[in-house]
Formats: C-alpha cells, sequence, structure tokens
C-alpha cells in the first residue's frame, strides 16, 4: 500500500523529524505527509529567529517544511527546537504527549558541530570529545525522550540517518567513531526497546540533491538533469542522484509495514528498501546507491572543495549523502 495510490497509509499517525529543516529531514518529513501522517518538524532555523551557524546563508526554514508536509497530504507542525538542549528536547515530546498521547515515528537527522578532518594525532583528543559529545547526545537524549512516549503504547519506529550501510572506516578518527556510534546506537535500542514494541533502525541514502548541492550546480530539482551537461556533474554520477524525499519514502514504507519488528537493529540502504517495498523517487526513478563513491571524490574538486582545505571540514560523503548544512 503506498500514499501515491490515492491511500494513506499513516493517517493519524504521529512522527516527530528531528532536523527537518532541509535535506533528508526535509524529504523524510514530506513523505511522512504525502502517507497521511501528523508531522512535528524541528530544527534550529525558522522564520522568526532566522538560521544560525553554517546554515546562516540557506534560506530554508521548519515552517517551510510543515507546509510541504500540509501540502503533500499530511498535517505539519513546526516547531523550533534546538537538539542540544536538553530542556526544548523535553518540551517537544511533553506537547506532543498532550497533543496526542501517543508518537508513532521518530526520525532524527539533527547534527552537531562541524567536525575537524585532521588526523588522529592532529586533533586535540578536548576538541574530539566535544565533537562526538556534540553529535551522539542529542540523538540519545531525542531518542529516550521518544522511546518513553512510545513504550507507552507498545509500539514505534526510531530511524537513524547514517552515512553508510556497511562498519567500513569514515575517513576521520572522531567521525568515525560517531558514525560508528549511531549505528550502534539503534542496535543497542533495538535489543532494549524491541520487548516493549519500538524497533529502532538506520538508513543510509545515497547521493542526495539537497537544496544547496542543487544551487552549488545552478539548478533546481524541476530541471536538475540540465546539470548532465556539467562535466564534474556527470563524473560524480549525478545521473543516479536521488532528492531527499526519496528515503523518505523508506522511511514511510517502514512506518507503514505491519511486519516492521523484523527489521529491528539493522542497517539498511534506502535504494534496498526501495526494491523490497516497491517505491520510487518522487521523478519516478530508481536511484543508484553506487554512484555515492565517485560523488565523494568528485566532489573534492567542485564547489564543495574548500571543505576539504585546512584541516578544517565535516565528512563529504555525510554531507552528500545526507544534508549540506545543519538544520
Amino acid at each position: 500500500m503506498s500514499a501515491r495510490d490515492g491511500k494513506k497509509p499513516l493517517s493519524g499517525r504521529v512522527a516527530v523529524v528531528a532536523g527537518a529543516t532541509r535535506g533528508a529531514g526535509r524529504g523524510i518529513a514530506r513523505m511522512l505527509g504525502e502517507a497521511g501522517a501528523i508531522v512535528y518538524c524541528t530544527g534550529r532555523s525558522s522564520r522568526e529567529s532566522g538560521a544560525s551557524g553554517v546554515a546562516a546563508k540557506r534560506p530554508e526554514t521548519i515552517e517551510e517544511t510543515a507546509e510541504l508536509v500540509t501540502a503533500a497530504g499530511g498535517t505539519g507542525i513546526a516547531l523550533r527546537v534546538d537538539h542540544t538542549a536538553n530542556d526544548q528536547v523535553a518540551a517537544l515530546f511533553e506537547r506532543v504527549a498532550r497533543e496526542h498521547n501517543c508518537l508513532d515515528v521518530l526520525a532524527t537527522v539533527a547534527t552537531g558541530q562541524p567536525a575537524s578532518w585532521k588526523p588522529f594525532l592532529e586533533e586535540e583528543p578536548t576538541d574530539g570529545k566535544t565533537f562526538v559529545d556534540g553529535w551522539i547526545w542529542p540523538h540519545v537524549v531525542t531518542a529516550w525522550h521518544a522511546a518513553k512516549l512510545m513504550t507507552k503504547n507498545r509500539s514505534g519506529l526510531i530511524v537513524e540517518l547514517v552515512e553508510g550501510h556497511e562498519l567500513a572506516y569514515h575517513g576521520a578518527f572522531y567521525f568515525d567513531m560517531m558514525e560508528t556510534l549511531l549505528k550502534r546506537l539503534v542496535f543497542a535500542l533495538a535489543n532494549d526497546l524491541g520487548k516493549s514494541g519500538v524497533t529502532a533502525l538506520a538508513i543510509a541514502p545515497g547521493f542526495m540533491r539537497t537544496e544547496a548541492i542543487l544551487d552549488g550546480f545552478g539548478v533546481a530539482e524541476t530541471n536538475w538533469r540540465d546539470a548532465l551537461g556539467n562535466p564534474r556533474a556527470v563524473a560524480m554520477g549525478w545521473g543516479g542522484s536521488e532528492t531527499p524525499c526519496f528515503v523518505g519514502r523508506a522511511v514511510a514504507a517502514l512506518a507503514a509495514d505491519p511486519d516492521l519488528p523484523r527489521k529491528n537493529g539493522g542497517v539498511y540502504t534506502a535504494r534496498a528498501l526501495s526494491e523490497e517495498y516497491g517505491f520510487t523517487d518522487i521523478d519516478g526513478a530508481l536511484p543508484d546507491h553506487a554512484v555515492l563513491e565517485a560523488a565523494v571524490e568528485e566532489a573534492k574538486k567542485t564547489f564543495l572543495a574548500p571543505m576539504f582545505e585546512g584541516g578544517k571540514s565535516v565528512n563529504l560523503q555525510w554531507q552528500l549523502a545526507t544534508r549540506t548544512d545543519r538544520p
């Protein structure tokens, strides 16, 4: 069953997307809306307060995402939440409990501070700890509050977005620690919460056409194929790229699966889930997950090259796979 055949498999279901401002978070929120869900769209960039940090130059807001959710067929609710602030996270889930007394889906795409790309011996351990803590603990705290609400009804889905589905090295010591911990987080949650009816898993998107990536090639989603005339885009595997909505449809398909617990603790690619559940990207295409590696290498030679200079960058594969700036 899919929302695209006129039915709404998630009608009346309640979801929280942490980091829904742009990129994968926005795509997930939209597609949960397409399936009929009520979606709380959280992030730090709002029309009232503006953006902060490296996202300061981006125009996207949580209010815009909420409107896209509603336009897709769901109910979008925008809430400005900094997931590094425990009191704001607690207030978010207190509101969800007050308004619905249940939570069916949590998808966390929220990020921490940018990582350093320095080798292990050139990075001060205190700086590495700050980076790892800044990424991991918001995920743990958000999952804790969500699970408290889910276990009351003995059902729910917790989704983490990760860089890749394998346990390969992620290119820098502290970033690798963080990514490995995210994958271990869902495995531990699955073991601890599975008996209470909650399923936890991770999804790895492919090379996504996020808002900033599209801007960098001078195209929009409506004419993204025009960038196929750019040799660099071709070398990056642009033709096999995907919209952020592709991973969104993966989350929606999982949330609607009556046999969801069989996925508990796993790490899956959006493409593999599309083959299992039969969904496509919003343009009807089936993206090629294999182009991500080429995209990473070629991106070093494009407008994204400054990310690699001076030892100061976030992991580019993560950027290409999930989003290009903080929510």
